[in-house]
């Protein structure tokens, strides 16, 4: 009993081994190649495309933070130079109450003429600045 059992076990291993590796026919392969390397294509596009996409929405976030940015810096220097201007008007206001009459009025006239132009100045500042 146990050589028909063994001598049933080598069959079938030899059996099973000798069916596993076949050759397939060179139109099979060339089928199936054609299928791999259309797949590969596929995916390799697919792969493109979506970092692609990946790399447009990180540069728009850039783009964004970028400006966000250019925003900040133009409206803190605009913030220093009204700050500035501010300062200045109220020290020539100051200067002015040292004079009486017409000449204190031509004096606070001029300072705020010369602040109206630093508001101006400011203001273009930040235009010319802003994206």
């Amino acid at each position: 009993m146990q050589k028909l059992m063994l001598s049933l076990v080598v069959l079938l291993a030899l059996t099973a081994a000798s069916g596993c590796n076949n050759a397939k026919s060179p139109d099979s392969v060339a089928n199936d190649v054609a299928a791999a390397q259309a797949k590969r294509a596929s995916e390799v596009a697919d792969a493109k495309q979506d970092a692609a996409k990946d790399a447009n929405k990180a540069e728009a976030k850039v783009d964004d933070k970028t400006n966000d940015l250019s925003n900040a810096n133009a409206k803190g220097a605009y913030d220093v130079a009204m700050a500035q201007a501010d300062g200045d008007h109220k020290v020539a206001l100051q200067k002015c109450d040292a004079f009486s009459g017409d000449s204190q009025k031509a004096c606070k006239d001029q300072a705020d003429a010369k602040y109206d132009l630093a508001k101006a100045n400011a203001k273009a500042m930040l235009a010319a600045q802003k994206p």
